[in-house]
């Protein structure tokens, strides 16, 4: 990929859409997860016992927003500065959370309650994603392997979403089909690259830029699942 260097304000910025655009990502990541937090937390109902939430993939939405902000952090600082240390943070925080994004993906779908199950669920992805993070620092930068292995998660995820976007009678399955077809189209920006525009904006710039809208609807996609479990949940107990 070609890269531009500018000046703004005596820093000097290789990318400087890419990183305007990372930062502006992790900011709709941090009011994403923000307003999921105070949903789940202050207007939501608690379980009377043990004062936790209703909605058993609550803590596993924290972890992603946390992976999911720290790949933007990485993000805007290696398009900021391009040397080998920030492209290997920028590339191995970018698969953690797509692998993370796979487990969670599949958890969901298929209902996935039970601790030992999640388990089962999650250890061969944690396995492949942690070998691949190890391979891409330690002995090559593939960039070709790379692409595809973030590639075929991507696909995985999107074609997982869409089938059960399908089959379900969730409430908020349109916001879902939404960010589904819209992550493949984003998705093509990054197997097709093209150089810079006048220097500025090239594929992977306008990918993400096509990663905000979508990052705000999937957001609140998730606090609809977290409503919509949570009323089901309760109807369910007093129905008891």
């Amino acid at each position: 990929m070609m890269t531009t260097t500018n000046n703004l304000f005596g820093i000097y910025y290789q990318e400087p859409l890419s990183a305007a655009l990372s930062a502006l990502n992790l900011l709709m990541h941090f009011t994403g997860w923000l307003s999921f937090f105070l949903l789940v937390k202050y207007r939501l109902p608690l379980r009377p016992q043990t004062k936790k939430t209703y909605y058993e993939y609550t803590g596993l939405w924290h972890i992603y927003a946390i992976l999911s902000m720290n790949a933007w952090i990485w993000s805007s600082v290696f398009h900021t500065r391009d040397i080998d240390l920030t492209e290997k943070l920028d590339y191995s925080s970018a698969v953690a959370v797509l692998g993370y994004s796979l487990i969670l993906t599949l958890l969901r779908i298929f209902n996935v309650k039970e601790g030992a199950t999640r388990v089962m669920f999650a250890a061969p992805i944690l396995a492949f994603v942690t070998t691949h993070i190890l391979y891409l620092n330690f002995y090559e930068l593939d960039y070709g392997w790379n692409m595809k292995v973030c590639v075929a998660m991507g696909v995985v995820q999107i074609v997982a979403w869409a089938i059960w976007a399908g089959v379900t009678h969730h409430p908020s399955r349109l916001k879902l089909w939404v960010v589904v077809f819209g992550g493949a189209l984003a998705m093509l920006l990054e197997v097709f690259d093209f150089p810079p525009y006048k220097g500025y904006a090239d594929a992977h710039s306008l990918w993400h830029a096509s990663t905000v809208p979508l990052t705000y609807l999937w957001w609140s996609f998730i606090k609809d699942d977290a409503q919509f479990r949570t009323s089901t949940l309760t109807l369910v107990k007093k129905a008891r």
